[in-house]
């Protein structure tokens, strides 16, 4: 197997979890291996509920909001066809244009 060197060159924005620091990336690692278990972090870390909670709270204040749920483009779209707003004609031409 040959080794080959890659370079990447070029301005990258680190993703928002990379941007905390190691010790705040090892806890949120080891609170997703235990699969979100406060009590199995209590023990890891030997450490009380509280501060299990205010260690999650001061991490999740660093992280941005992230919307699992946004919404589709042309849902308003198909909502007012839905309604009988506009025609499948017009519906069409919203969607395609």
């Amino acid at each position: 197997m040959v080794d080959r060197a890659i370079s990447v060159e070029g301005s990258f924005g680190l993703p928002p979890l990379a941007k905390l620091t190691a010790e705040d990336q090892l806890f949120v690692t080891a609170f997703v291996r235990s699969h979100g278990s406060i009590k199995e972090m209590e023990a890891l870390f030997g450490i009380s509920y509280p501060t299990v909670k205010n260690r999650l709270n001061a991490i999740s204040a660093q992280l941005p909001f992230v919307d699992v749920n946004p919404p589709s483009p042309g849902k308003d779209v198909l909502d007012q066809l839905d309604k009988g707003e506009i025609s499948v004609e017009e519906a069409l031409k919203k969607l395609k244009g």
